[in-house]
């Protein structure tokens, strides 16, 4: 009997300590409706392996609000990220089915169908593995995210965090680092090819004219005219 008031007693911490843990997590989902961030869990994780090779290393970051975006940029990422971002409530059900069967069909993961809502829980507060644990607490921070924000809000900050290369965030330090331009001037090609990054962003810094970068280009370009914006 001793031995099972203690486990019910361990249980009760662990869920106390879960539930505050969550608290925590919505003020930040909270504060951050009004107060743009300055930092987030991915930047932080990355931060610290470039200055493993150099001490003073620092992120390329500038944040810019919503309107200074080109809105070709804003069209390229809906299309290649998350063609039902305006009408889903976080979770796109038929990309993830997508996902899972194409992952099956070849045997490993090669897509994830993920939302834009999701990916921006994650960068905001996870690290890049693939846990069940870590997927869990992205769904529940992309529900956070959905009742508390905008679309437009989720868009623009998604716009100014997600890594588009070594050490660089956001659109601004994107189209500087890439086309020496900013976010409001980016064409519609170079707002594509950006968008194609997205998914391998490191990869592509280091190897700017890869074939398949080209091929996706052409496909965000011709599905951009139907993107729907927030």
């Amino acid at each position: 009997m001793k031995y099972l008031l203690w486990a019910k007693r361990l249980l009760a911490g662990c869920l106390a300590l879960l539930l505050f843990y969550q608290f925590w997590l919505f003020g930040w989902v909270l504060w951050w409706n009004w107060i743009d961030p300055d930092t987030t869990r991915f930047m932080e994780i990355r931060l610290e392996e470039l200055r493993l090779l150099q001490p003073q290393a620092q992120l390329k970051k500038q944040w810019i609000p919503y309107e200074r975006i080109s809105t070709n940029l804003k069209r390229a990422i809906i299309a290649s990220e998350d063609a039902r971002f305006v009408d889903h409530e976080g979770f796109d059900w038929d990309g993830i089915q997508h996902a899972l069967e194409k992952n099956q069909k070849k045997g490993r993961i090669v897509a994830g169908g993920s939302t834009i809502s999701q990916q921006l829980a994650k960068n905001l507060f996870l690290t890049p593995s693939r846990t069940p644990w870590r997927k869990l607490e992205e769904g529940v921070i992309t529900l956070m995210l959905e009742a508390t924000w905008s679309k437009r809000r989720i868009l623009e900050v998604y716009l100014n965090v997600i890594e588009w290369g070594s050490g660089v965030f956001g659109a601004e330090a994107a189209a500087r680092h890439y086309y020496g331009i900013a976010a409001a001037q980016l064409s519609a090609e170079q707002a594509a090819r950006l968008a194609g990054m997205v998914p391998s962003p490191r990869f592509y810094d280091r190897n700017r004219n890869a074939p398949g970068l080209a091929r996706k280009t052409a496909i965000i370009l011709a599905r951009m005219p139907s993107a729907d914006l927030p």
